[in-house]
């Protein structure tokens, strides 16, 4: 009767851990996402999120962000020529090589 009572505790309680490891987005997810929101297609941000993410280290990609932040007012898309105009403003030379590569690969 008593193992009966906790039935259903254990399952919330193993369902509550299986949904809070799905939680935690991938950096190239959350990369796509940003880009996204910087003003590229999906599809673009989709393909070079995928070669970026793992040759950025955090700091790198937490600095990308500041590129998105600044689309928010508008509504258009945004060109990638425009796009890689943003990242040199970082003045960050393994950003701006690898953000470049990718959007050239994407591009073809």
């Amino acid at each position: 009767m008593i193992a009966t009572a906790f039935r259903p505790f254990g399952l919330a309680l193993v369902a509550s851990a299986l949904l809070a490891s799905c939680t935690g987005l991938s950096p190239e997810s959350r990369l796509r996402s940003g880009l996204i929101d910087a003003g590229l297609s999906p599809k673009m941000a989709g393909c070079m999120a995928e070669r970026m993410a793992s040759r950025l280290s955090i700091v790198q990609l937490r600095r990308l962000q500041s590129i998105a932040s600044l689309r928010k007012s508008h509504k258009e898309e945004m060109t990638v020529g425009h796009f890689i105009h943003k990242v040199r403003a970082l003045q960050d030379p393994e950003i701006i090589a690898i953000t470049s590569k990718a959007a050239f690969a994407c591009a073809f």
